[in-house]
């Protein structure tokens, strides 16, 4: 295997539809930096795969679809970010539903995009989700930041340290707790709880929705670029 190949982000690609699977198969195949290293037809099937791998050889990103059965993507993407902390995972579905999009975040994808998404863009999520990086499509995070309308006698922000404030700046820039511990020069630890009091502070449940809330709040200047 090539040096270049050897770089490549590993991708395990779950869907119930082996039609859908084949052309992700294809696509990717024409992206030097990307390797797809599997398939899954449903949830159960790609956490059974995962569990025979060793560390080294986990894919770096799963494309997963939402509704499958036995086991759809919300409980398997919940099931693999509790497992394999470094693996993220894109949501690739065909639906809109803001409800789906709000437990897939929940439940820890880094990305959300639509199958009628490019499959330039699709490859760009994968890209960004390797890099800690959040990824929606526009029409969900338009959606997403709508819904999001805190109520108007709370202040949740005004629980939030400096620091934690710095810090919420750097996650709605797309920064990883990797990107953040070397800028501040603080364990990857200690980003990771700064990451989680602000979340509980703020009442929210994903980085993706922490960063649309400091969009909306003001607490970043340019977090939109980094959500789109």
């Amino acid at each position: 295997m090539s040096e270049a190949r050897d770089a490549a982000i590993s991708v395990l690609i779950v869907d119930d539809h082996e039609v859908v699977r084949r052309g992700l198969v294809g696509f990717l195949a024409t992206e030097p930096d990307i390797e797809v290293v599997g398939e899954a037809g449903d949830g159960r099937e790609a956490l059974s795969q995962l569990a025979k791998l060793d560390t080294d050889e986990l894919p770096r990103v799963v494309l997963m679809d939402l509704h499958m059965e036995p086991m759809g993507g919300v409980e398997a993407t919940a099931e693999i970010r509790s497992r394999y902390d470094e693996v993220e995972v894109v949501v690739l579905t065909s639906f809109v539903d803001e409800q789906d999009v709000h437990a897939a975040l929940a439940a820890g994808a880094s990305g959300y995009l639509l199958k009628d998404a490019e499959a330039d863009e699709v490859a760009g999520a994968i890209r960004a989700a390797d890099q800690g990086e959040l990824h929606l499509d526009p029409a969900v995070a338009k959606r997403l930041t709508a819904s999001m309308r805190a109520p108007e006698h709370a202040d949740p922000g005004a629980e939030l340290t400096d620091r934690e404030r710095e810090i919420l700046r750097m996650v709605a820039e797309g920064k990883a707790n990797k990107q953040i511990a070397a800028e501040l020069v603080i364990s990857e630890r200690t980003a990771r709880t700064h990451v989680s009091n602000i979340l509980r502070k703020l009442n929210l449940s994903s980085r993706t929705q922490a960063a649309l809330w400091a969009v909306r709040e003001g607490v970043a200047q340019n977090g939109e670029e980094s959500l789109g």
